[in-house]
């Protein structure tokens, strides 16, 4: 079976009725099939039907839900299975020409129970977790007529911030999606990707990838929300303060996708340290955050931690996570906080210079009167009015310049969208989303 084309044949559920899903890693749907090397990126081996719930309580009854399991790629090019739900909008036809959004959501944890495919379901124990807050941005999407696609970017295992596979995954994603018959589009069907912060991190990521990985997608805009640009920098600056659970969560995961790292951190960390990485991948984000807030990893290692950082295994992870060193191909809007408490504009003023420096077309606005959460809310309008540009059949070609505002919220234009935004955040509070 191609890429393109959907066998009916593949495994079929509906699980609309189901009371309490099951975690991704006690869930077959997640499984690979045996010969999952054999077969073409963005392939389904199986789907289903599935309801979508606010914060795992209130029952989504607008929207249809699918959740597609497909073939993919990890960080070191091994074949794995991935999962995204596919969320069509209120009245959806698939005889008319579909529009698809690609939409990262901020998963930021190693615990399964915070992946979108689990945690967007009634049911599902999440609480803490991101995805779950996020269904009221997703729910403006919707309302908008986008068939939007859910990736579960980290992968089954988790690996928080790995380079490279956040974009194979999202990629495959689009694939599957847009080869499945009841969504009604196909390979020409139009595509935008959009996520924030960790989201925003892995959107750079698909942008980046897609013109090697992926050239046949028709990708005619990215936005990126503080897409962190160099991770390495973040732990650093992050490390020992409000939060520290961050980068914690980071180490807690990809000391198992970098063997060389993992051994670093057997051979230089306190039993203590050990176990709380091991607490860690069970845990969401916002409990990550509150326990482990002012943790400081030179508490836990020996020799000092700035010698443990300048060991060549973990430069060389730090340098693999950096952005920007791949030039998407696909104009790119870049939106950062001057304040960012937990993001260094720094780091993203980097990744937008070495993306202008390779010809990228990106628009870069950077805010002086938000911080890290306050953003995603004020810019929200202005990133989905750029996007919806992008799908316009002559759209306006992206100016590339860097522009510092007072408040992205002061601008006029913006003002319709969040009329727009809290109804469809107040429509998915009473379960009537999309």
């Amino acid at each position: 079976m191609s890429e393109r084309a959907f066998d009916w044949t593949v495994p079929h559920t509906d699980e609309r009725t189901v009371r309490r899903p099951l975690r991704p890693g006690d869930d077959p749907f997640y499984d690979e099939p045996a010969d999952v090397a054999g077969l073409a990126p963005g392939t389904i081996v199986r789907s289903r039907q599935v309801r979508v719930a606010f914060l795992g309580l209130v029952t989504q009854r607008g929207l249809t839900a699918w959740q597609l399991a497909y073939r993919s790629t990890d960080l070191h090019g091994r074949a794995e299975v991935a999962v995204t739900t596919i969320l069509m909008p209120r009245g959806h036809d698939p005889k008319h020409p579909q529009r698809l959004v690609a939409y990262q959501c901020a998963i930021d944890a190693v615990s399964d129970r915070c992946f979108p495919s689990y945690a967007l379901r009634p049911g599902a124990k999440a609480w803490g977790e991101l995805p779950q807050f996020e269904l009221t941005i997703i729910a403006g999407l919707l309302d908008q007529g986008y068939v939007v696609s859910l990736s579960d970017h980290e992968g089954r295992h988790g690996y928080f911030a790995a380079p490279r596979e956040p974009g194979y995954r999202v990629l495959d994603g689009i694939r599957a999606a847009t080869a499945y018959p009841p969504t009604g589009m196909s390979h020409d069907t139009p595509v935008g990707l959009i996520g924030y912060s960790g989201g925003g991190m892995a959107s750079a990521w698909a942008a980046e990838m897609a013109p090697r990985y992926a050239p046949e997608i028709l990708l005619v805009g990215a936005v990126l929300g503080s897409p962190v640009g160099d991770p390495g920098e973040a732990f650093i600056k992050l490390n020992g303060g409000l939060n520290a659970g961050l980068p914690a969560l980071v180490v807690s995961g990809l000391r198992h996708a970098y063997p060389g790292l993992g051994e670093v951190v057997r051979r230089h960390t306190h039993d203590d340290g050990i176990e709380r990485l091991d607490q860690l991948q069970e845990l969401t984000t916002v409990a990550a955050v509150v326990r482990y807030a002012f943790d400081d990893f030179d508490d836990f290692v020996d020799p000092p931690l700035a010698d443990v950082l300048a060991e060549p295994e973990v430069i060389e992870v730090f340098d693999d996570l950096r952005l920007g060193l791949t030039a998407p191909q696909c104009p790119i809007l870049v939106l950062q906080s001057v304040h960012d408490q937990i993001i260094d504009v720094a780091d993203v003023d980097a990744q937008v210079a070495r993306y202008v420096e390779a010809g990228v077309e990106v628009s870069y606005v950077r805010d002086r009167l938000s911080e890290h959460i306050s953003l995603m809310v004020l810019g929200l309008p202005a990133m989905l009015t750029w996007l919806e540009k992008r799908f316009q059949d002559d759209p306006e070609p992206v100016t590339t310049r860097t522009r510092t505002v007072t408040s992205i919220a002061l601008s006029p234009r913006t003002w319709p969208g969040f009329v727009r935004m809290f109804t469809a955040a107040a429509r998915t509070a009473i379960g009537r989303a999309g």
